[in-house]
């Protein structure tokens, strides 16, 4: 499954992404609004192992990003079935390598996957999970239309909720 905005190409990750994944995960920018490590080159492999399983036992996951104009891999986007309050939902998140930020890409990947799940896959329901602070993806969120549900605690970091329900999307957008 490939999806195609005017500017990226979301296709499913792939064991031979490590390397690229690693450029966003080892960025200070990046993992500064996490407000975590950066991570190593064995912790990058269990996290995009993890990623693969995902796709594997619910049929989607994480895309990874491709810019058109040159094939760089600049980020993912996808979906991450989660337990948030007892209950299986999918969460909306997006990561791009910092020195390719304020270009409209991680809004314009998170709106085709948007698109995606409730187009195609059927959910109901999304939301996004934002480290507290992190003003570019409450943004993103807010663009796609997710609107804040509740801040709460999880692994010891405090949250914005940010949550949507499905909506009815027209065939041309």
């Amino acid at each position: 499954m490939i999806i195609e905005t005017p500017r990226l190409l979301l296709r499913p990750m792939q064991a031979n992404d490590l390397d690229d994944l690693l450029l966003i995960f080892t960025d200070p920018n990046v993992m500064a609004s996490f407000g975590g490590e950066l991570l190593s080159h064995e912790q990058m492999q269990r996290w995009l192992q993890r990623n693969l399983d995902h796709q594997t036992q619910f049929g989607y996951g994480l895309f990874s990003v491709i810019l058109k104009a040159d094939g760089t891999l600049i980020g993912d986007c996808g979906l991450d079935v989660m337990e948030i309050d007892g209950a299986q939902v999918a969460e909306l998140g997006y990561d791009f390598r910092s020195d390719y930020w304020h270009r409209g890409y991680a809004t314009e990947a998170a709106v085709a996957v948007r698109d995606y799940a409730f187009r195609t896959l059927g959910l109901s329901r999304l939301i996004s999970l934002i480290r507290i602070g992190n003003i570019a993806s409450r943004r993103v969120a807010e663009k796609v239309g997710m609107q804040l549900d509740s801040e709460f605690k999880r692994y010891g970091n405090r949250y914005w909720k940010f949550a949507m329900a499905k909506i009815i999307l027209e065939e041309n957008t």
